[in-house]
């Protein structure tokens, strides 16, 4: 037997074995050809279509403040976040961004910040139940100018007694006068609600490898962030130097955001500062 002839052999075995028939001739190309993008293209939109079919189903049994609710995501959460939410919410998932009814006894608190703050949200509801209802504006926040545009929508028509806010990560790469600009605005904007407001400092970043962030971006806004917290006497809730020292434990491996336990610890630091500028 030829080696060729032998190779032929065993390379149909091991097709076999996985599942596919060897092919010859014109059709061996239908098992190599990969899916083309108008065919991937087709089955996301088809499965879209479906999970929008769903959540709207969904949507249509709450109540209309709910709804409303509802509408203000879609219309704010984006490409990314908005397919993750539709998900949870068909499986009954609770997530950030859950419609909170207030009890009219209990405070009002409002979370403004990013990817950081999504993820720690849950962590102070649980923290503050019975204490506190606690609200998370309806979208990744980003940078400082995403936040002067969208402040008002963030805000709502309701009263808030605690403003809990963060820009920082998504500002890494904008100069530091116009970060100190922007966000003395949005200081401006938040005091003038009449809530108390407290600025947490940005958690720490990793350096990364093009170094096209560094560490010392954030340490340079949170400077900057200080000092603007101080001259319009804000509170503080200081989440860069709480976490540092847990950081490789409680932070994923170079990545902004953290693990179920440094968000649960996040959460409860951020929880005991509100419940202390509460009293």
């Amino acid at each position: 037997m030829t080696n060729s002839r032998k190779y032929s052999i065993v390379l149909a075995g091991l097709m076999l074995v996985v599942g596919l028939s060897p092919v010859h001739g014109a059709d061996a190309n239908k098992v190599t050809e990969p899916t083309n993008a108008a065919e991937a293209a087709a089955k996301k939109a088809a499965a879209d279509k479906a999970l929008d079919e769903a959540y709207q189903k969904w949507k249509a049994t709450l109540p209309p403040e709910h709804q409303a609710w509802e509408t203000v995501l879609e219309q704010n959460l984006g490409s990314f976040y908005l397919p993750i939410h539709k998900r949870e919410k068909v499986k009954g998932t609770p997530n950030a961004w859950d419609y909170v009814k207030d009890d009219p006894k209990l405070p009002r608190v409002l979370l403004i910040g990013d990817s950081v703050s999504r993820g720690y949200t849950m962590a102070v509801r649980a923290e503050m139940q019975g204490k506190a209802n606690v609200h998370r504006a309806p979208e990744n926040c980003g940078p400082t100018a995403n936040g002067l545009r969208k402040l008002d929508i963030w805000l709502g028509d309701g009263k808030w007694d605690i403003i809990h806010f963060n820009f920082g990560i998504h500002d890494r790469a904008t100069p530091p006068a116009d970060y100190e600009k922007r966000l003395e605005e949005i200081i401006v904007r938040l005091k003038a609600t009449g809530a108390k407001v407290i600025w947490a400092s940005t958690t720490p970043i990793p350096l990364d490898a093009a170094k096209k962030q560094t560490p010392e971006s954030i340490m340079e806004r949170n400077a900057i962030a200080e000092k603007l917290a101080k001259k319009h006497g804000l509170a503080v809730d200081d989440l860069f130097t709480f976490i540092t020292p847990n950081l490789a434990t409680l932070q994923n491996p170079n990545d902004v955001h953290f693990n179920a336990a440094g968000y649960k610890a996040l959460g409860a630091q951020v929880a005991k500062v509100i419940g202390e500028n509460l009293k």
